[in-house]
């Protein structure tokens, strides 16, 4: 099926392409569901798992111990990530990062 886009006009054409760009989405999570299918497939009738073949999956940091604590509170932070705002405030207010430190 062609379609002949010189004759569109931009409100046809943008929900071409939108439609066209959903078509691609769908097309690809086909594709995947269908190479899952037979990547698990070949898993089973081999008798293993995926976490046997490739190991535990890894990604994401972990917890991370607790670094500061707010001394007006029961509040913690690890030290990432943006400074919550009791933090921020102890700063202001003459704290040092010391003084805040959990020992």
């Amino acid at each position: 099926m062609a379609i002949d886009v010189s004759s569109l006009n931009e409100k046809q054409l943008k929900d071409l392409i939108r439609k066209a760009r959903g078509r691609m989405k769908n097309m690809d999570k086909e594709k995947i569901a269908k190479v899952k299918g037979k990547v698990n497939a070949v898993l089973k009738a081999e008798g293993v798992t995926f976490a046997q073949i490739y190991g535990k999956k890894r990604g994401g940091k972990g917890k991370v111990a607790p670094k500061y604590r707010n001394p007006g509170g029961s509040e913690t932070w690890s030290g990432r990530g943006k400074r919550p705002r009791w933090y921020v405030a102890a700063l202001k207010a003459g704290k040092k990062e010391k003084d805040l430190l959990i020992k």
